[in-house]
């Protein structure tokens, strides 16, 4: 391919080609391949050195890095990147480390309540659920409804019954319940004096003596997971899945499945997820602005998400970060608070993680 070019580029020299002539044999397929690339998220919070055992923080970068290999495991094959966003998400929602999938907080009443969003960078394309309870990969659901309806996003139980026509996996809410987090869940409902819900049916017998915290208690307040992508065909795409905010009451929805608020993708400029308190992520409709600082005012990406999250949504008293990544390839992250679970990587190159905030 470059051995093409740079015949092409001499015959243009010589004046032998015009062009318009080299502009048309790029649109014929010869222009170069992308160097493909990654970054994923496991949610922000108050993640701190001190508060994590060596156990655990050798867990979530097991996860991390599990995760950020299915992606680069589908783009490595000249998979698309929504096919990479999809399959790094699926497994974390697999995972009972993260807030998402199997591993969701409760609701106030003692349910498992997941969002999720998919967007196509390349045509802007969405698909969207909120407060699904049943389907075991919400990520793949917004997938589907992006693909296999008319609709943009679907919630609730209406969700689920689509998921099932579309042959998706389903699950009894027992599957999506843990110990650690039902216990959590107790202990916030305890402090607020607010009445507990029944256990769930179905589920193991209450351990005696309770179980032991693995990480700092607001670790994942306001957890999500999250992935964006590039491929070697120069598209980008994004995607981001949670089981929302622990002991939350009136199907609450915050900004992961909001198109333009938690995730968002176009070719035009760059694919954004977010975690953090999403009723300010909302308001500001991070993702988009983000986007539109990239697009409209020509912002490099690492100044477009530094300007979102450590200025705006720090003046707004908003919390959380993003991830972020353009065509071009440039990789970001950002994010206001102690720590947030990340990890990116560009084709050719190694791979970067981290989970506080003094690791660069």
């Amino acid at each position: 391919m470059r051995r093409v070019f740079r015949v092409l580029s001499v015959l243009m020299c010589a004046g032998l080609l015009t062009s318009t002539v080299m502009a048309q044999t790029s649109a014929a397929g010869l222009a170069q391949p992308h160097r493909w690339a990654v970054v994923l998220h496991g949610g922000a919070g108050v993640i701190e050195r001190k508060s994590m055992s060596k156990e655990t923080d050798a867990a979530y970068r097991a996860a991390l890095k599990a995760a950020l290999q299915a992606a680069a495991d589908v783009l490595e094959k000249g998979g698309s990147s929504l096919d990479a966003v999809e399959a790094a998400i699926k497994l974390m929602e697999d995972d009972p480390l993260f807030n998402a999938g199997k591993g969701a907080v409760f609701t106030a009443e003692g349910k498992n309540e997941l969002d999720s969003a998919i967007m196509d960078g390349a045509t802007l394309k969405a698909g969207a659920v909120a407060g699904v309870t049943r389907t075991r990969h919400p990520i793949s659901l917004a997938r589907a409804v992006m693909e296999k309806s008319p609709h943009v996003m679907l919630i609730g139980a209406g969700a689920d019954q689509f998921a099932a026509t579309t042959g998706l996996e389903q699950e009894g809410p027992s599957y999506f319940f843990t110990e650690r987090r039902w216990q959590s869940l107790i202990k916030e409902l305890k402090k607020e004096g607010a009445p507990l819900p029944e256990r769930p049916a179905g589920v193991p017998p209450a351990p005696v003596g309770g179980v032991a915290e693995i990480e700092p208690p607001n670790a994942h307040k306001y957890g999500t997971v999250g992935v964006v992508a590039l491929d070697r065909n120069g598209n980008i795409a994004a995607g981001t899945s949670t089981g929302g905010t622990q002991a939350k009451r009136w199907n609450r929805v915050g900004d992961s499945p909001i198109i333009g608020s938690g995730t968002y993708a176009s070719n035009e400029s760059c694919a954004v997820s977010a975690t953090g308190t999403g009723e300010y992520f909302i308001r500001l409709t991070v993702a988009r602005t983000i986007c539109s600082l990239v697009q409209y005012k020509g912002m490099k990406l690492q100044a477009a998400v530094d300007e979102v999250i450590q200025k705006e949504l720090t003046a707004l008293k908003g919390d959380g970060g993003v991830i972020a990544i353009t065509p071009d390839g440039q990789l970001a992250w950002s994010f206001n608070t102690p720590g947030m679970y990340r990890a990116r990587v560009m084709e050719g190159g190694a791979a970067q993680f981290g989970i506080y905030g003094d690791e660069k």
